[in-house]
């Protein structure tokens, strides 16, 4: 069993350090991080090198990773390239600055069960000016570049050729209805490109978490959804939005499980609660 930990930790410190816990603890092989920033110093080994990125990482604070944290396994990164037609064995084509890192996990005891592991994190894109729109942003756009930088791991019409695990924080509500909270017709979309990339929806959903007292409004009364951020001024007592996801090829996907950690005595040190991802590797 692989455990994969992917969280938005909004550049803070303190969750490197429960990951590191974690990890001591034998409860996480792999980190999948949004917002990630930079690592304390003693956990500095954590942070790729600048050059596994064609950006700068002084230009946008808030990328993603891919970090190994136990012995069991090796991550072997993709570097982060333009997206070109042509990319290389160990390239990654990447459409948005920040959304998404990929790496291949690889277990020791079984290397014939390596996957593909992608962190994504779905940025607000303000709409162009010349729109005089009052928006304060879309989540979709960065969703689709996403989307189309992960069918680069798609090389078959059938799916369970391929294993590939994805998951992160797309900021946005799934379900959704009304529009207080999202664009739910254009979100529908994302759902909708991930299905037919053969790219199953792994929730989190109830019971694989605690759920709102009350749920967001929105977003039907039978929402299995599970809260995985509270925005500021609250607490994880008060949360109740799902902005976290996973996704895993057909196939593939019926040997992995999700649940999110969002428990008030389990939530952890950032706004975003951890996905905790098991996979089965025989």
């Amino acid at each position: 069993m692989i455990r994969v930990v992917s969280w938005n930790i909004a550049r803070r410190q303190e969750p490197w350090r429960e990951l590191a816990r974690m990890a001591r603890r034998d409860e996480a092989d792999v980190a999948l991080l949004q917002e990630a920033g930079s690592p304390p110093g003693e956990l500095a080994h954590l942070l790729p090198r600048e050059d596994d990125v064609f950006w700068s990482r002084h230009l946008y604070d808030r990328w993603c990773l891919v970090a190994g944290l136990s012995g069991r396994v090796r991550v072997e990164r993709f570097r982060e390239v333009p997206p070109i037609s042509y990319l290389g064995e160990g390239d990654v084509g990447v459409s948005g600055i920040g959304t998404i890192a990929a790496a291949r996990v690889v277990p020791h005891e079984n290397e014939e069960e390596a996957f593909v592991a992608v962190s994504m994190y779905a940025r607000w894109m303000k709409p162009h000016p010349s729109t005089r729109s009052s928006w304060v942003g879309a989540s979709d756009v960065s969703a689709h570049r996403i989307i189309s930088d992960l069918s680069a791991f798609v090389g078959h019409t059938d799916p369970s050729k391929h294993r590939v695990l994805a998951a992160g924080d797309l900021n946005m509500f799934y379900g959704a209805t009304g529009h207080s909270l999202s664009l739910p017709e254009r979100e529908r979309t994302v759902w909708a490109r991930m299905e037919a990339l053969g790219l199953e929806f792994l929730g989190p959903q109830a019971p694989g978490g605690r759920q709102a007292a009350s749920p967001p409004p929105d977003v039907p009364a039978d929402t299995r959804n599970v809260p995985t951020h509270y925005p500021p001024g609250r607490s994880p007592a008060e949360a109740d939005r799902q902005l976290d996801y996973a996704f895993a090829s057909r196939g593939f996907h019926e040997r992995v499980r999700v649940r999110a950690l969002n428990d008030v005595d389990e939530w952890g040190a950032s706004d975003h609660c951890r996905l905790l991802i098991e996979v089965d590797t025989g």
